[in-house]
């Protein structure tokens, strides 16, 4: 749900401007904003070999790369070229086939994955069913920890029914099984493999044993995760042309736009705005702006947050200017949200016209109307006018979107306090009440992990979710979502989750803010990596290539 953005450099930070004027780094040979970047989800294809490709994981280095508990930035950027799953996503957010060639529903209550024959692991083994149970098993094991666990709710059975065939039976339909096996929930690892690493699966002690166009060779701690193409991929057509790449954690926005444009490091995706002002006007490589799945917004962390009652969170919205936001702290590489899953996440489904339709039907994102939101806080039943947000120490993207929103919420009566965590801390407070103690709110930085809404509306609204900090409760929300999920009929599903969606957006505690374009840069030696938010969760080093020829 949460994952820590990109470190803004110190020039960008002192440039936070509370009007429409537009803002610049101030930085030698920097250009203004865009005004409506060009999105692309991919970049050309590549043509040329490579021998290495040194690669940057701005959110810095991972704490695993074991697929069960990957669900963040760094780590999914590594895993998903090394751990195949069941089925692939595309770059236009689009699921089609992967370790399991196809896929059946002889009932609503069975799913039957057909599996590829002659795929192996690295070490030259065949993958089997029973590797494929024993990996889905193993996320149902509370001692695993998985991040996917929650996704078994209404898994009766997982078995083995043919060398290559693997059946699941429910208890009642569940669509989200499905879709979800396009993440690191469905990677499939060796089962023997598994179990002699034990609880070091995924670290640089225990390491990895999956199907992938990379094989994992070398993790340094706190220097460098080196991935080799493994030349016996059994997917001819996404054969890697780079022979090696190499991650590294450049946190700092300002080094690493420095370390791109000398080409010490080849490339990165979720480069900030600031860095994205300074190399765009290079002649080193190339910005590329590409539709994202990702989502901000600012949510009540408790029951009793100011921000639980409705009326503050209108009067809050209603103080934001978000096209000025937008222009300063975006870069102008965002798009307003009226409520908080992006449409790029339904836009390739087969019923995005309902979803279109269903979204168009919401109230449209207010213009900031101080007098309005005077009134709100007025009539607002908690008299409670303080609100003290976390955000991660050193983002400084968080930081001025709650700059805008401090100034803003002044003019009502309603003070922010700014409270700057560490990693840990940060993180923690999601899943850890504890640390959510003398917090109001959290600015969320996340993102809709497959190219289904309704995964991302649970999260927010089922009662027992982890994420349901405000205890929030809408019989009619829950009931319309859980119809959707155990609804295999597309059309008649979005339905649903559109009714779904225009109760909870007038009652969830949040103010959507913005959902950020993905920002890639890549070296011109460089090409075919996709450019849009999808290669979170796809093999997007497969397609990464020389322009030309052969290189180094």
């Amino acid at each position: 749900m949460q994952a820590p953005r990109t470190t803004a450099s110190a020039a960008l930070a002192t440039c936070v401007l509370l009007t429409a004027t537009a803002c610049t780094s101030g930085s030698a040979g920097t250009s203004a904003a865009p005004a409506a970047p060009k999105l692309t989800s991919t970049t050309p294809v590549a043509t040329g070999a490579l021998d290495n490709v040194n690669w940057n994981l701005p959110m810095g280095e991972p704490t695993t790369l074991d697929p069960a508990r990957v669900g963040d930035y760094s780590p999914s950027t590594v895993e998903s070229n090394l751990c195949d799953p069941l089925l692939r996503l595309k770059a236009d957010y689009s699921v089609g086939p992967g370790l399991a060639s196809s896929w059946d529903q002889p009932n609503s209550s069975t799913l039957v994955l057909n599996l590829r024959e002659g795929v192996r692991f690295w070490n030259g083994h065949t993958m089997t069913a029973d590797d494929v149970v024993a990996s889905l098993e193993r996320q149902r094991d509370p001692a695993t920890q998985s991040v996917n666990i929650t996704l078994f709710a209404s898994v009766r059975s997982i078995e083995a029914t043919g060398t290559h065939q693997v059946t699941v039976r429910f208890t009642k339909p569940d669509v989200l099984f499905l879709k979800a096996l396009a993440n690191g929930f469905g990677a499939v690892s060796e089962a023997s493999y598994v179990k002699k690493a034990g609880t070091s699966y995924g670290t640089a002690k225990g390491g990895l044993m999956c199907t992938g166009p990379f094989k994992l060779t070398s993790w340094k701690p706190g220097e460098s995760i080196t991935v080799r193409r493994n030349d016996a991929y059994w997917d001819a057509s996404l054969e890697p042309k780079a022979k090696q790449v190499t991650f590294k954690f450049v946190t700092d926005s300002s080094t690493l736009a420095g370390a791109l444009l000398s080409g010490q490091i080849d490339g990165s995706y979720e480069i900030s705005s600031a860095a994205a002002r300074t190399l765009r006007s290079s002649s080193a490589g190339t910005v590329y702006y590409g539709p994202s799945a990702q989502t901000n917004y600012l949510t009540a962390t408790s029951p009793s947050s100011p921000l639980a009652d409705p009326k503050i969170v209108q009067a809050l919205s209603l103080v934001l200017d978000r096209d000025a936001l937008i222009k300063n702290v975006y870069d102008g590489a965002a798009q307003k949200l009226k409520t908080f899953i992006p449409p790029f996440v339904w836009q390739k489904n087969e019923a995005s016209s309902v979803y279109a339709k269903g979204y168009e039907a919401l109230p449209a994102v207010p213009d900031a109307d101080v007098d309005r939101a005077g009134k709100l806080v007025a009539e607002a039943t908690t008299k409670r006018r303080s609100l003290s947000v976390a955000i991660p120490a050193g983002d400084q993207q968080s930081l001025q979107v709650l700059t805008f929103l401090q100034a803003g919420a002044k003019k009502i009566g309603i003070s922010i306090v700014i409270k700057q965590l560490q990693p840990t801390q940060m993180a923690g407070l999601f899943y850890d009440p504890s640390l959510r103690k003398g917090l109001d709110a959290t600015m969320v930085m996340g993102y809709v992990e497959i190219p289904e809404a309704l995964s991302y509306a649970q999260l927010l609204t089922a009662s027992d979710s982890l994420f349901n900090w405000t205890k929030y409760h809408n019989d009619k929300v829950t009931t319309l979502l859980g119809e959707a999920q155990a609804t295999v009929d597309p059309a008649k599903r979005a339905g649903l989750f559109t009714q779904a969606q225009a109760l909870y957006t007038k009652d969830l505690p949040l103010v959507p803010i913005a959902s950020p374009y993905e920002r890639m840069f890549l070296n011109k030696r460089l090409s075919g990596a996709p450019a849009s938010f999808a290669y979170i969760n796809m093999p997007w080093a497969a397609y990464l290539g020389a322009t030309g020829g052969a290189t180094s």
